[in-house]
């Protein structure tokens, strides 16, 4: 049951057409715009949803969500605190020198400090 969008070429407002069934007169019909009434609408391009596969959620890369996450991914050392610097960088908060350390120690190859191997 597909939903299709117009914009209306006069004042910009978007209408919804609800359609029982794909190419039952959503892609044919050009309905009037539901804020002021002209029937000067095209048809938009929505947006839509993809569902993921087990496998697909797998095979992404789980600290920046592309594929590729693989265990040479995990034992590359430029990647070891990469989350906690993307965590630090999304919301905007300077990371402490402490947690910087010990990235850059593990990253050299020293375990840091606090942390029984």
């Amino acid at each position: 049951m597909p939903i299709y969008e117009y914009r209306c070429q006069q004042c910009r407002a978007i209408t919804a057409l609800f359609v029982r069934a794909i190419g039952a007169g959503g892609d044919t019909a050009t309905p009037a715009c539901d804020q002021c009434g002209s029937a000067d609408t095209q048809r938009m391009m929505s947006a839509f949803a993809m569902g993921k596969t087990v496998a697909g959620v797998h095979a992404a890369n789980p600290l920046d969500g592309s594929s590729g996450g693989s265990r040479e991914f995990y034992s590359d050392p430029r990647n070891i605190g990469r989350n906690v610097e993307q965590s630090f960088a999304r919301h905007g908060v300077e990371m402490p020198a402490s947690v910087r350390e010990s990235i850059d120690a593990a990253r050299s190859g020293e375990t840091p400090k606090g942390i029984d191997l």
